[in-house]
């Protein structure tokens, strides 16, 4: 019997709520390096390679098959919200990106195996609330880590920033997101919009998520 969000019957135009853990729970960022690498490569691989360039052999380019919403890293599991366009491109784009990790930081820590706990977890997300509340719930997640606040949220490991208009990363994209908090109060942006939901949202993310959030 599988895991639970482990089938894999993905659908193309659909988001999906992945993440994955640290083998027996533990670490997978051990230093501000190990975060850096790890979206170092979620960029690469997020990025056209342009036409001139001839990519190596084990490049995936999967830029036309998936779209990154939003992501946290924390430090033993990450959380990744994407959209993906084909049958095929989050599971290009995880497997990829899960794999050139495991070498970087088993060459860096001097230790062979497994990383990470099994196969990739993947919930798919159908319904606007469900959507909305997940990226909540990614966003708020350092929360849990003692030296973090929410003023400090935007600087750390996740595409809060982004979210709040203090950065602008070509492969990240809360667009669809953002555009759900079009305000027509004049001197709100859907930039304070947004931050409004994350921070001073009453009700329970995890009673609207239910089994959606992480296990």
């Amino acid at each position: 019997m599988p895991a639970r969000n482990t089938v894999k019957m993905y659908i193309p135009d659909t988001f999906y709520h992945v993440y994955n853990r640290g083998v027996e729970g533990r670490d997978i960022f051990i230093d501000d390096q190990d975060y850096k690498i790890f979206l170092g490569y979620v960029k690469r691989y997020l990025t056209k390679i342009p036409q001139n360039e001839v990519a190596p052999r084990w490049r995936s380019d999967v830029v036309d098959k998936l779209q990154l919403v939003a992501y946290c890293l924390m430090p033993n599991h990450f959380h990744l919200l994407v959209k993906q366009k084909t049958t095929d491109g989050m599971s290009i784009f995880v497997k990829t990106l899960m794999n050139s990790y495991v070498r970087y930081f088993n060459k860096k820590y001097k230790r062979i195996g497994g990383l990470f706990q099994g196969v990739f977890k993947a919930v798919q997300i159908t319904e606007e609330p469900y959507l909305l509340h997940v990226t909540r719930y990614i966003h708020l997640n350092p929360l849990d880590l003692h030296t973090m606040t929410l003023n400090k949220l935007e600087d750390y490991f996740c595409s809060y920033g982004e979210y709040l208009g203090k950065r602008h990363t070509s492969w990240i994209h809360p667009e669809e997101i953002l555009s759900m908090f079009g305000s027509k109060l004049i001197g709100t942006s859907k930039f304070s919009s947004y931050k409004d939901f994350v921070e001073k949202y009453q009700g329970s993310t995890a009673e609207v998520l239910g089994e959606l959030i992480l296990e």
